[in-house]
């Protein structure tokens, strides 16, 4: 699709936003719109996806049909088949009269099921009867009715697991994903970030009558490098709290730091830490930094233990320290394979110069082994910075960050 056609989609439905990973979803939004396709749109919470159900159905054969948007998480689950598929009177205590459901009521149109993936179990066999043969039943009737429904359905959560728990059909989540749609989450988005936080803070300004509040260059890198767990619904909630508490309209480093949660932690992607001695990784990337991180600490404590004890510090400090043999066997890891050479009783052996030499003295930092990656990437496609960027599993934004930041540019 012409990208003039896909900025006229922008404009019309307020979608702020140059990151190729959100135009591709746009861009498979309106190729599958004129068909009859299911469609399944994957994200994080806050990431967008309810635009596009909408701009699916508005450039569908059905637009001029009804559209109907169901949050099946915040639906309780003894009422869910009724909302959806209607009810007969007297079908439960409180059904007074007959009831049409959501499926009845958007017969010709479009149904947007959010958060799909809470459905109970036994009303995801009913959809499934739906999505294969248009056909429902209404809770306490035995009448089969038919209903001509476009579905697009829209999920957070990881459905290969939820197969794999048990919680999601199999079958009902191939018949909804005959085109899947992934919306990408907002630290994906490099400059958009400013972007959106520019459109909020006009919003704002123009909602609470007063200036739009505006970021130094330093509070715009650290906005654009903040990860946003909560996506563009974070993003929006803390722009409206600064453009509210803050009395200076010109947002520095300092001031915005604190509304960032956890901003420090954000600087090095290799390791973000959860709690004292949790750990989650993004990345096979990430996972490397730490084993080489703790390879190189475990050697360097071993070193330093070897060296005391062959010394003699064990006597002066009052220390008892376990045998080579058990140090070996409470830590399989590779460095495991050390040995302690043996020497002739006359021969002086200078362990300190030794381990010096060696260069165990001084543990290189995790910025310093970010800094080698980069480095190699660089030179490995001479200074290109794009297949870098790719090989590296980073936006070509960080990279360009990281460059300056390590001095890699001269």
């Amino acid at each position: 699709m012409a990208k003039s056609d896909i900025q006229l989609i922008k404009q019309r439905f307020g979608i702020i936003g140059n990151s190729p990973e959100l135009l591709r979803a746009i861009d498979i939004a309106m190729q599958v719109a004129p068909t009859d396709l299911s469609v399944l749109i994957t994200g994080e919470s806050g990431v967008g996806k309810e635009y596009f159900p909408q701009i699916i159905h508005q450039n569908s054969r059905r637009k001029h049909g009804s559209y109907i948007a169901v949050n099946c998480g915040a639906i309780p689950e003894g009422t869910i088949d009724s909302e959806l598929f209607g009810h007969e009177k007297g079908s439960f205590t409180g059904a007074l009269s007959d009831r049409k459901g959501y499926f009845e009521e958007a017969n010709g149109g479009t149904i947007f099921l959010d958060e799909v993936g809470e459905l109970p179990l036994t009303t995801q066999a009913r959809l499934l009867r739906v999505l294969e043969s248009g056909e429902f039943i209404k809770v306490g009737s035995s009448k089969v009715l038919k209903t001509n429904v476009r579905i697009v359905a829209a999920t957070n959560l990881n459905m290969d697991q939820a197969i794999e728990d048990s919680r999601f059909r199999e079958d009902l989540y191939y018949r909804l994903n005959s085109v899947p749609i992934i919306v990408p989450p907002l630290r994906e988005r490099g400059d958009d970030i400013y972007l959106l936080f520019r459109k909020f803070a006009a919003d704002f300004a123009e909602k609470y009558r007063m200036p739009a509040i505006a970021l130094t260059d330093e509070a715009r890198r650290l906005i654009t490098g903040y990860r946003f767990p909560g996506n563009i619904r974070q993003l929006k909630n803390i722009t409206e709290q600064i453009s509210i508490i803050e009395p200076s309209r010109e947002i520095t480093f300092d001031t915005l730091k604190f509304y960032l949660p956890n901003y420090d932690q954000e600087r090095l992607p290799a390791l973000r830490t959860k709690g004292k001695d949790e750990r989650t990784f993004g990345s096979e990337r990430e996972i490397l930094y730490q084993v080489l991180f703790d390879m190189r600490k475990e050697i360097h404590d071993l070193k330093l233990l070897v060296h005391d004890i062959m010394s003699g510090n064990e006597s002066e400090m009052g220390t008892v320290y376990p045998s080579t043999e058990a140090i070996v066997k409470s830590n399989p890891s590779p460095v495991s394979t050390f040995k302690i050479q043996p020497q002739p009783e006359d021969e002086e052996v200078n362990f300190t110069e030794e381990f010096e030499d060696e260069g165990y003295d001084e543990l290189k930092t995790l910025n310093d082994i970010e800094r080698e990656l980069i480095r190699a990437a660089l030179e490995k496609f001479k200074g290109k910075r794009a297949p870098a960027s790719r090989e590296l599993k980073i936006s070509e934004r960080t990279l360009y960050r990281k460059i300056k930041e390590y001095g890699l540019d001269t």
